[in-house]
Parts: structure tokens; sequence; C-alpha cells
């Protein structure tokens, strides 16, 4: 019976910089972060929030609109409610990010957003008023013309071939 041998070998991580276009068997490794929140002996790198990460390096009010349903006034109105500055995100302690999570839990947003659009169009297109044969249809929905444009939501179409003409059928 054959013996398997096992050899561990250290997998290079993906942030390694080679230097003068691989010419050059140095090696050098980017300088740890400073920053982030520390929870126990971990650093957390990036704030969860909605259940989608939001960016560590922008600014609060822009990092908030990374979660679908939070715009621009919404993002203001809540640090407006939570009396927080317009810092980076990354600046925030632990305290702050636990009464943001809070606060953004009382808003419809990601999954339920989504799921109450869907259904409110699934009453529209079952109701079949106007809107709802609008969408079943694939045309626009809030009055646009449709002669010259709406091509993303018709998609593409097959040109039709011209009928000839019956002096042109003739020759």
């Amino acid at each position: 019976m054959a013996t398997v041998s096992v050899v561990r070998v250290p997998i290079a991580t993906s942030s390694l910089l080679l230097s003068a276009r691989g010419r050059s068997s140095s090696v050098s490794l980017p300088a740890p972060k400073k920053g982030g929140i520390r929870h126990g002996g971990l650093r957390i790198e990036c704030i969860r929030i909605g259940g989608v990460e939001i960016p560590n390096h922008k600014r609060v009010e822009y990092s908030l609109q990374y979660i679908h349903g939070i715009g621009r006034s919404r993002s203001r109105q809540i640090l407006l409610d939570l009396n927080f500055d317009n810092k980076v995100t990354k600046e925030l302690s632990e305290e702050e990010v636990i009464t943001l999570r809070k606060e953004v839990t009382k808003y419809m947003i990601e999954g339920d957003l989504k799921r109450f659009n869907r259904v409110a169009i699934e009453r529209l297109k079952e109701i079949r008023c106007y809107r709802g044969i609008r969408h079943k249809l694939g045309l626009p929905v809030r009055g646009q013309r449709t002669k010259n444009n709406c091509r993303t939501l018709k998609g593409r179409r097959a040109s039709v071939a011209k009928k000839k003409s019956p002096a042109s059928q003739e020759e």
C-alpha cells in the first residue's frame, strides 16, 4: 500500500505587491491598516448594518447609502436623529455603531423593501389595472412615450422586412 505524505506550503496572500514588474525577487507586504473597531482581540475592518457591509473609508452619510432603501435625505435624517457628526465610518465607536444599527432597523430596508415592492407589483398585475398591464407587458408605467425610446424595457426587437411594392414585383 502506498503511503501518502502531506507537504505544508504557505500560501501567498493576494495583497502581496511585486516590485519592478516581476523582475526583482523582493516582495513587500503592505503596512497593516490602522483604525477599525476592536472587539476583544479582533480588529473589525468593515461595519455590517442591515445585512450590508458598508465602506469603512467614507463618511457615515455616504456609507449608509449603500443600504437599499436609504438615500441621501434618509441618511442625513438618521444622523440628525442620533446627533452624530458626519465623520469617517471607521472612526465610529462601538456604542455609536450599535445605536446606528438600532436606528436603521426602524426603517424598511433591503429584503423587506424589495419584497414589499414585488408584492405591490404582483397585486397590480393581478387586478389587471393599467399599471399592472404595463408591468406585465414590459412597457413604461408612468406615462412615457414609447414610439422612440424605452428600449431598456422593450428589449431588442427583430426588424420586420418591408413588403415589396406591386411595381417591383412585376419586373
